[in-house]
């Protein structure tokens, strides 16, 4: 039993333009049967909104990375704890892992002496197992899995705000007050996370339901591929479809993967 995932970012055409840098970043890791995933969406408003991104994902992950070592080392957890976290657990887990977060934000903009908010960013966080799927969201974006039957399902509502173009971001003062969070039980065997630039042709807005054909090309790439961090172009160049950019001109993250089964 293993996970192949693959991230990939690509610059909205709007940033192009304005030569603003891809404030999006996505990220993974893999300890065994388990993996852990991040992405997060830099706020248009903020400065230094793509540092921000990056400064979330990257702790995110290093605090579960964290977690998952000692528990393999010291519990085996991972490995034979086939009792899914509780929905309790996980917004403990969770809470602790923004944070961490928080404070590196915060360490960043004392040492260049700009406001923290300047590096607002929305996150959404997952740990997956052979046997279960815990997961946050704070802000927009979306994460949608499948199981062992053929329908996707979205984990949460995006965060919208009270207001057109609005969300919470990390940096918010209510952002653990808006956290969302889920536990899944049972085997997800595909798992998509991505920033709100994908939102209108990955999801119906109508009901929140995710649009199958978005989804299927992608998880048959990743079955197909064997090491899709290495043969990426596929990735790259749906991202940079000319279609895709016609009908979203922000930028785009997608954090694939998919677990299989040992033959």
């Amino acid at each position: 039993m293993s996970w192949k995932a693959i991230a990939r970012s690509a610059t909205g055409t709007s940033h192009q333009e304005q030569k603003i840098p891809c404030q999006d970043c996505g990220n993974y890791r893999i300890f065994k049967d388990v993996i852990v995933g991040a992405v997060a969406d830099g706020a248009g408003s903020a400065k230094y909104s793509h540092i921000g991104s990056e400064i979330a994902v990257e702790t995110a992950l290093k605090y579960l990375s964290r977690i998952s070592e000692y528990l393999q080392k010291r519990k085996r957890f991972w490995e034979n704890f086939s009792r899914p976290l509780s929905e309790q657990e996980a917004k403990k887990l969770f809470t602790k892992t923004v944070k961490n977060v928080i404070t590196e934000l915060t360490k960043q903009a004392a040492s260049k002496d700009y406001s923290v908010h300047d590096l607002a960013c929305t996150l959404l966080v997952f740990v997956a197992t052979p046997e279960w799927v815990a997961a946050m969201q704070i802000g927009d974006g979306f994460m949608v899995v499948r199981s062992q039957d053929p329908e996707y399902k979205l984990l949460f509502e995006p965060d919208k705000g009270e207001f057109f173009n609005e969300t919470t971001f990390v940096t918010s003062v209510n952002a653990l007050e808006e956290m969302q969070v889920k536990v899944i039980s049972g085997k997800q065997e595909f798992i998509c996370a991505s920033t709100d630039g994908l939102e209108k042709v990955a999801i119906r807005l109508s009901d929140w339901q995710p649009f199958s054909p978005f989804f299927k090309p992608l998880e048959e790439y990743l079955r197909e591929t064997d090491k899709p961090e290495e043969d990426d172009q596929y990735v790259i160049d749906f991202l940079n479809f000319e279609r895709l950019n016609s009908r979203t001109d922000d930028d785009k993250t997608l954090l694939l993967c998919l677990f299989e089964e040992e033959i």
